[in-house]
């Protein structure tokens, strides 16, 4: 790619994205899951229920859980008895999600460094492709879609949790006013990192709006598409099929 992306407001190279949300991410992976409570006042969770259980993981069903992180949702999956590959390209997200997963006593699930745009894994290899609050980091988004596409089954499904515009109007301002003047201070008190809670609250706002995002799965070969708004649009649940 030579055009440039959106890094939260600005405009950058690719390579220069991909470096900076590393940093990010690498920055905050410790205090990540106690800033998600913080500034979603625990909200966070019940979008978790609720975006697994339109997944629907089965016992014995083979499921990438891209940009999994911390294993928030890898650990909802295999409660119910799916075998989970929990990805992400952040080593040290997916370390702090191992630490977890060994505190609790969470078993069978398998980690791997993997890049959403060129995943190593051999085509047709999923039932079922989970990524959360993940896409809208991903440089090549719609190189990322496509990925999921390939790995995914026939039959297979793609579910897709992420932060979107609500279409309520006052709440919308409302929350608009709060991430941008409140989530960076927070990040800077709890995390000592105002400029990385900064960009995570900008690149919401750069993200696609539902209905766009949605012609982007469609676009990388999915059918029965579907958007599930949460609080007018502020989250929404992206879903599509591989027929």
């Amino acid at each position: 790619m030579s055009e440039q992306v959106s890094y939260g407001y600005q405009d950058v190279d690719p390579e220069e994205k991909t470096r900076r949300v590393g940093s990010v991410f690498s920055r905050v992976a410790k205090n990540y899951d106690l800033m998600n409570d913080l500034m979603s006042g625990g909200m966070h969770r019940l979008w978790k229920d609720q975006f697994v259980a339109r997944v629907k993981p089965r016992p014995g069903e083979v499921i990438l859980d891209m940009a999994g992180g911390t294993g928030d949702i890898a650990f909802r999956m295999a409660k119910r008895g799916a075998r989970v590959t929990v990805s992400d390209i952040n080593p040290d997200m997916l370390g702090v999600g191992q630490e977890r997963a060994e505190a609790r006593g969470i078993e069978g699930l398998s980690w791997q460094v993997e890049n959403a745009e060129t995943l190593t894994f051999a085509d047709r290899r999923f039932d079922a492709y989970t990524i959360a609050f993940g896409i809208r980091n991903v440089t090549d988004i719609a190189a990322a879609l496509r990925e999921a596409h390939r790995v995914l089954n026939f039959g297979g499904r793609f579910f897709c949790l992420e932060f979107s515009t609500t279409e309520w109007p006052v709440f919308g301002e409302i929350y608009d006013a709060y991430s941008h003047r409140v989530v960076p201070r927070i990040g800077k008190a709890v995390a000592d990192d105002e400029e990385a809670y900064r960009y995570l609250v900008e690149s919401i706002r750069r993200f696609p709006r539902m209905p766009a995002f949605r012609a982007m799965i469609e676009d990388a070969g999915f059918t029965q598409t579907r958007v599930e708004p949460i609080l007018g649009g502020l989250v929404a649940i992206h879903s599509g099929w591989k027929a």
